[in-house]
C-alpha cells in the first residue's frame, strides 16, 4: 500500500473552504490544465454516497474512474474511494482543520497499483510525483478561490 499526503494552510475559515468544495464546478476549477480529465457526472455533493465519474485519457486510451464518498463530517472531512478505476485500491481523505482563522487542508491518499509490489516499487515514485504536482495546483486554486476575512 502506497501513501501520499499534501498539506497547506488556506487563509480562510473551514466553512469557507468547505463551501468551495461544494461548488458544482469544483472539478473544472481543480483539474490542472495539463491533465486530460473530464468530469462525466457529479451527484450528491460531498455527502455519503455521492458519486463522481471521470474519464482520464492516458495516451490514447480513455479510462473510466468512479469515486464514491464513504464518510462526511461537514466542515471537517470527507472521504472517497474508487469504485471503478485504474488503481487496485484508492482511498482519499480530505481534511479541513481549523488553525486560528485559517484552514489546514490535508489530502491523504492510500492506494495500490495493479501489478502488486513490483509495480509499486517501479512506479510508486512516479505516481507520487504526479500527485504532488496535482495537489500543489489544487491547493493553490483553493487558496485563490477562498477569500479570508482580510480579503
Amino acid at each position: 500500500m502506497l501513501r501520499f499526503q499534501y498539506s497547506s494552510l488556506i487563509d480562510a475559515e473551514p466553512e469557507v473552504v468547505w463551501q468551495f468544495y461544494e461548488r458544482a464546478e469544483l472539478f473544472d476549477l481543480l483539474t490542472p490544465p495539463w491533465q486530460p480529465v473530464k468530469v462525466i457526472r457529479r451527484e450528491g455533493g460531498l455527502s455519503i454516497g455521492a458519486i463522481t465519474e471521470f474519464r482520464l485519457l492516458l495516451s490514447i486510451f480513455p479510462i473510466r474512474w468512479i469515486a464514491e464518498h464513504i464518510e462526511c463530517k461537514p466542515n471537517q472531512l470527507f472521504v472517497d474511494t474508487q469504485v471503478i478505476g485504474p488503481m487496485k485500491s484508492w482511498l482519499h481523505r480530505h481534511q479541513f482543520i481549523q488553525e486560528e482563522s485559517k484552514t489546514r487542508l490535508i489530502d491523504t491518499i492510500e492506494y495500490e497499483l495493479p501489478g502488486g509490489w513490483l509495480a509499486e516499487f517501479l512506479l510508486g515514485w512516479w505516481v507520487n510525483a504526479r500527485l504532488q504536482e496535482m495537489f500543489r495546483y489544487r491547493h493553490q486554486v483553493t487558496q485563490r478561490e477562498c477569500p479570508g476575512k482580510n480579503d
